[in-house]
């Protein structure tokens, strides 16, 4: 189970579709390519960017399997597996262990607020159903109203092999600290912020599953990499050119604005399905200043 590859800029990339609604798989496969191009050290795929919410099962499959395709080794690819229900999260899971993906990323459970004991069965059940995928813990109290404790997470990863680490968006940055002192280095750690990213590795992280690498892949492969490297003056430069782009990307609720942006690039229609929707007139503008100051658009 190797896991070293596993680091630095993760764009949890957005799932293209034309305008009519489908899932746009030239765009996606041209996408992956971009992203290979740019530097980018990893890709997500079906994450909450990715629109995994509005996906049938048959598209979410479908995606995950285009994305390792197209990736064909030159990164690694996480698959975004997690659902509120156990048997779902178990199904998308040996779904993504036989497409070949390289990890599976799996949410705290959703609407349904499980206690830690819950929490705790739910992973051990799926990490038991794929003993020989590595599974990252997407803790995202913001979106699943329910925050996984360190104590659920350090005995998963105690007692299952295959949990290797997590992916976490709670901004807390003391969690990187009190994790590292009770699983060692070796515990993937990986922010689910871009704006806390510099903290968060500053503290033990070693990358981040981004919002941001969807448009500015180089950059924060150029971020990363410094951090990395241990040079975070040259990170510090980085973060003031590319913190006002974190900031837009959220300006309306995600993807909505960063498939804006990627529209903007040539990448993608901007279309998301509903319950999104076209964002507004003066999030757009938002988007475009954030865009010109990282120096993406003249």
């Amino acid at each position: 189970m190797d896991t070293s590859r596993i680091k630095g800029s993760i764009p949890a990339i957005v799932t293209p579709m034309t305008d009519d609604g489908a899932v746009d798989e030239a765009a996606l496969r041209r996408l992956v390519d971009w992203h290979v191009e740019q530097g980018s050290h990893g890709i997500v795929a079906v994450g909450t960017t990715g629109e995994s919410p509005t996906l049938d099962h048959d598209e979410h499959k479908r995606v995950v399997e285009i994305i390792i395709e197209q990736a064909a080794g030159r990164l690694p690819v996480i698959a975004g597996t997690g659902s509120n229900s156990t048997d779902e999260a178990v199904e998308l899971t040996r779904h993504a262990a036989g497409a070949g993906a390289d990890a599976a990323l799996v949410v705290v459970p959703y609407y349904n607020k499980p206690t830690q004991a819950g929490l705790y069965a739910h992973f051990r059940v799926v990490a038991e159903a794929t003993p020989d995928l590595p599974i990252l813990i997407y803790n995202v109290p913001g979106r699943t109203v329910t925050d996984i404790s360190n104590e659920t997470i350090v005995r998963l990863a105690k007692e299952m092999p295959n949990i290797v680490g997590i992916k976490d968006a709670s901004g807390d940055l003391n969690r990187p600290s009190l994790l590292r002192l009770e699983l060692g280095e070796e515990f993937i750690q990986l922010s689910g912020e871009d704006g806390t990213a510099l903290g968060f590795n500053a503290h033990g992280g070693r990358g981040c599953i981004s919002v941001t690498a969807n448009v500015a892949p180089a950059l924060c492969a150029e971020f990363q990499e410094a951090m990395l490297a241990g040079d975070y003056a040259r990170a510090l430069a980085l973060q003031d050119r590319l913190m006002p782009l974190h900031k837009a990307l959220f300006v309306e609720t995600s993807p909505g604005p960063v498939k804006y942006a990627c529209s903007l690039l040539g990448l993608c229609s901007p279309f998301a399905r509903l319950p999104m929707v076209e964002i507004a007139d003066t999030s757009k503008r938002a988007v475009e200043a954030a865009m010109r100051h990282a120096g993406l658009l003249s």
